[in-house]
This record gives C-alpha cells, sequence and structure tokens, in this order.
C-alpha cells in the first residue's frame, strides 16, 4: 500500500486507495442493499398476485358449516375486502405493510403479525438445530472424505449424502415415524402431561424435536459435505500445500492450516444462503409431524384460503431468503480478500 500523502504543513491525508477502499465498499453495501429491497417488493406484489389465484372462496369456506342468506355473504365480502377492485386491494395491503400492519386472519380473526410471531420461535428452533448439526456433520465428513479421496469411506459418504439429498423431506419423515415404531413423539412439540419446571419442559421439547430434526438434518447436511468435498478437492494440489509439505508439516496440519480455511469459503457462504431456504422449506416437515411453526400456519393458510395469512407468512419466509443472501454476499467480501479488491 502506498504512504500516506503529506501536505505542506505535515498534516498526513488519508491513503487515496484507502479512501477508494472505503467509497467501494459502501457503494457496494448499497447496491446490496437496493437490490434486497427491490427483491423484497417484487415478493410482496408476488405473494398478493399469487395467493389470489389458488381456486376456492374463503368467505365460502367460513360459512360451509352454517346456513348464509346472499345478503350476509356480501355483507361477509365488503368487511373482508375480497369485493374491491384487484388494483384497491393491493394498495390497501400495500399501505397497511408501509405502516407494520400485515392484516387480519380470515379464518382465525387475529392479527396476522401476533400468529407469526408466536409461531416463528418453534421454526427458529427447529431450522437452527438441524442447521447447526448439518453443518458441523458435512464439513466434517466432507474434509475426511476429500482427504481420503477415492477411499472406501469417499466413495459411501458421497453415495449416501446423494442419494438423501434427492430424497423428498415429506417421505423421508413418514418412513422415520414408521421406522421408530413410537419411540419418539410425533405430533405437536410438547405433551400436556409433561411434570412443570424448566428441565423437564426442555427434556419434552427435545423429545419432540428429534424426528423433524433429524429430517432436516439427513437432507440439508449432503449439501454441506459435498461442496465441502467439492471445495477441498480443489484446494489440495496448489502449490501452497506442495509448499507447506516441502517444510516438513505433518499432512494433518496441511489440512487444517492451510486447505481447509481456503476451501471454507464458498460453504460458508452457502450456510447462510441455505439458511433462509431450510427456513422456507420447513412446510412439509412441520405438516408432517404437526410441529407449531411457520411451516404449519401455512399449510393451515391454505386451507381457507386465509388470504392475509398466507400474504404474512410468505413475506417473512421469502424475506428471509433475500436477508440471508444479503448477510452470504457481505460476508464472502470481507472473508476473501480478492473479492474486495475487484
Amino acid at each position: 500500500m502506498t504512504e500516506a500523502v503529506s501536505t505542506a504543513t505535515g498534516t498526513e491525508l488519508p491513503d487515496p486507495d484507502e479512501r477508494r477502499g472505503g467509497t467501494g465498499t459502501l457503494r457496494f453495501l448499497a447496491g446490496k442493499i437496493g437490490a434486497g429491497l427491490v427483491s423484497l417488493l417484487l415478493v410482496v406484489v408476488l405473494g398478493f398476485l399469487l395467493f389470489r389465484m389458488i381456486p376456492g372462496d374463503p368467505v365460502t369456506t367460513m360459512t360451509r358449516d352454517r346456513p348464509t342468506s346472499p345478503q350476509q355473504l356480501a355483507e361477509l365480502r365488503a368487511r373482508l375486502g375480497v369485493d374491491k377492485p384487484m388494483l384497491q386491494q393491493f394498495l390497501d395491503y400495500f399501505g397497511g405493510l408501509l405502516r407494520g400492519d400485515l392484516g387480519t386472519s380470515y379464518i382465525y380473526n387475529r392479527p396476522v403479525a401476533d400468529m407469526i410471531g408466536e409461531r416463528v420461535w418453534p421454526t427458529i428452533l427447529l431450522v437452527g438445530t438441524a442447521t447447526v448439526l448439518a453443518v458441523a456433520l458435512g464439513l466434517w465428513l466432507g474434509v475426511r472424505a476429500a482427504w481420503r479421496r477415492g477411499s472406501g469411506f469417499d466413495k459411501v459418504q458421497t453415495g449416501v449424502a446423494l442419494t438423501l439429498w434427492s430424497v423428498p423431506q415429506f417421505w423421508l419423515g413418514l418412513m422415520l415415524l414408521i421406522a421408530t415404531q413410537g419411540l419418539f413423539p410425533s405430533r405437536g412439540m410438547t405433551s400436556p402431561d409433561t411434570p412443570p419446571g424448566f428441565f423437564p419442559e426442555l427434556l419434552d421439547v427435545a423429545h419432540h424435536l428429534v424426528l423433524p430434526c433429524v429430517t432436516l438434518l439427513a437432507v440439508i447436511y449432503a449439501q454441506y459435505m459435498l461442496v465441502m468435498r467439492s471445495s477441498l478437492l480443489e484446494e489440495m494440489n496448489a502449490d501452497y500445500l506442495t509448499t507447506a509439505r516441502a517444510k516438513g508439516l505433518r499432512d494433518d496440519l496441511v489440512r487444517r492450516r492451510h486447505a481447509v480455511p481456503n476451501a471454507l469459503l464458498p460453504t460458508v457462504t452457502l450456510v447462510f444462503l441455505q439458511f433462509g431456504l431450510v427456513v422456507s422449506g420447513t412446510v412439509t416437515v412441520e405438516a408432517v409431524f404437526s410441529w407449531p411453526g411457520l411451516g404449519l400456519l401455512t399449510f393451515e393458510a391454505l386451507r381457507g384460503p386465509d388470504l392475509p395469512l398466507l400474504q404474512g407468512v410468505f413475506l417473512i419466509l421469502a424475506g428471509s431468503v433475500v436477508v440471508m443472501n444479503l448477510f452470504a454476499e457481505v460476508l464472502y467480501r470481507v472473508l476473501d480478500p480478492r473479492v474486495r479488491a475487484s
């Protein structure tokens, strides 16, 4: 880096390269945040239009079990606002979003924001636990498989990972339910007969968490394992590893200190990208195990269809993908000097 420029008074000016670096970082962040806001706007528009294409009338569903006159149906449509032109409905919905109002559920007659707030923590618990375990297992197996390329261990782990990656999550969940034969709870997050107290309740939640967590873990760990294996294989023949071996470093030190840190870059980015996708992909798993999270809430809202609830959950799930994508790109710029220099 060039030296700082000095003025006639002896005052040092900032390095021009540093000024450009700081400006480039701000420009990069502004561009990514702007792109994220545009993506969120598209999510809002898509979510509004998508769920209005679902077959079914929410008013008819709400009045299905009781006799209702045409006049009462018309009054209910007016109260819900579904009798307005599509453009007016969107403007009302978008205006509510700007005020922080996600609307009121048609079926439950409760604020959508409150319902999402109640269900988001079980989803975070499930997704967070599965993701942490999947990252740890996937990276460890990926490193071992790449370092033993062509061995029986590598072939078995790669085959298992490819198989699990292609298995539908709901099918795997059903198979686990059949295989365990009542060893673990199959529904909900807690049992009504659990004794009061922190540790009994914690153990009860952990017992309920096993099957849905294993279902998610078995599918998503395979992605990390395969990406880590591929990244490490690309690094194994690099010149700096040959130099490290020539200096007398043991093979495990070469792997741990040199190869793995460089191979981690694409995998770390994938963790953030996949976290958002895993959050949005828990619908089938939560539906199979009746886990009281956002996925099960989406499944319940589709029966209506409960348009405000569907729009709110879709915004949260799709928004998590956009936000995690933004974090991944920023983190990759921080971790990889080559990206900062470009």
